[in-house]
């Protein structure tokens, strides 16, 4: 089983379930026939720290959805493959849940399977590498029984 260290911040705490996150890491990790022993980071933050790491590494001084960073290295705890870390600003996937008119941890769920497909090496810069990944995502998400198709 892969290690998932997931951090949520406070205000965001009682709207996350846990568990669901975790199983949509895992279930994206198998889709994807990831080393199970691989592990990652997920936070669920505010939009502030998502607008400062997409100012810093992206250009772009705004918040956004979801941010990943893989990694890739040994995880110092396991020796482990490291993925890398991926944020999700709650008030984006809150947004972007009430305009699609479905559950905030169905949006939590989208992302976090996006996030783990980027670790992965996934894109969509092209049409090509846009139709696998949003194929790969709804495939997991329809396993997850978060029948969302990806916009």
């Amino acid at each position: 089983m892969s290690k998932i260290y997931l951090q949520i911040d406070e205000p965001y705490q009682p709207h996350v379930d846990r568990e669901q996150l975790e199983a949509a890491v895992e279930e994206a990790l198998r889709h994807q026939r990831a080393p199970q022993e691989a592990s990652l980071s997920l936070r669920i933050a505010s939009d502030e720290p998502v607008r400062v790491l997409n100012a810093r590494y992206r250009g772009v001084d705004k918040a956004t959805d979801v941010l990943s960073f893989p990694d890739g290295s040994p995880d110092p705890e396991t020796g482990a493959p490291y993925l890398g870390d991926i944020i999700i600003a709650y008030p984006q996937a809150e947004a972007q849940a009430q305009k699609g008119g479905h559950p905030v941890m169905w949006e939590l769920c989208l992302l976090t399977v996006h996030g783990v497909l980027h670790l992965l090496g996934h894109d969509h810069a092209t049409e090509e590498e846009k139709a696998r990944m949003w194929a790969a995502q709804k495939e997991i998400l329809t396993r997850l029984g978060c029948p969302l198709d990806p916009p």
